[in-house]
């Protein structure tokens, strides 16, 4: 089965994909993790796109979408996979059209000041990388990590300027592969403002509904 997981930031998308992936025992493909992935293995394309990362700078589209094609290509994804944050624009999308018939797009729905109150009250330990939430995970110390005792800080990236920033890009470059994928008649949208193993259920009972369907 080949999946591709949508969803803002913070909609919990990486974690609906690791259980997905694990119930299904195919890959969970993430962008960062296949750049990292050919990068380290040396390939042309992995030596391409360092170039870009070293200088802080965007990996093009051709150089993405081809490293996507090689590592659909490997083994581990003959049963299918989970393509989470891929593709990003319509651009990226019609070019994996051209490489893989996808089955299913999962988008994971949650309104906008949901996504900024989870990744806003995000707090990290430096020190041995806990991570917290001050409403749904605090520590049993106000400020101060379970394990080390150091105290616990907001990353830059989860202050609330920088989240809506986030978020407005989705909406702008991402949220219409939500229409894309709604005319092709193979997405399916799942309630994302729920508990994690409540939103799960959803997505296994629609993808078996719609697969029997077809």
């Amino acid at each position: 089965m080949r999946i591709i997981m949508l969803g803002a930031p913070g909609a919990g998308k990486g974690t609906q994909a690791q259980k997905l992936a694990q119930h299904l025992s195919i890959p969970q493909i993430s962008t960062g993790d296949m750049l990292r992935q050919a990068v380290s293995e040396g390939t042309p394309l992995g030596i391409e796109a360092k170039r870009y990362m070293d200088a802080g700078k965007l990996v093009p589209d051709d150089v993405v979408i081809g490293i996507v094609a090689e590592r659909i290509k490997k083994p581990d994804c003959v049963r299918g996979f989970i393509l989470d944050g891929f593709p990003r624009t319509i651009e990226q999308a019609k070019a994996l059209d051209s490489i893989a018939k996808i089955d299913w797009v999962i988008n994971i729905d949650v309104p906008e000041d949901i996504l900024v109150e989870r990744i806003t009250g995000r707090r990290s330990c430096k020190k041995c990388g806990a991570v917290y939430h001050v409403k749904y995970n605090p520590p049993a110390k106000e400020g101060i990590c379970n394990v080390c005792g150091e105290k616990l800080y907001q990353r830059e990236d989860d202050r609330e300027d920088t989240v809506r920033k986030r978020v407005e890009t989705y909406n702008k470059q991402t949220k219409v592969l939500i229409d894309y994928y709604a005319r092709s008649g193979n997405l399916l949208n799942i309630d994302g403002n729920r508990e994690i193993d409540a939103i799960f259920g959803d997505i296994l009972a629609k993808l078996g509904r719609a697969s029997r369907c077809q």
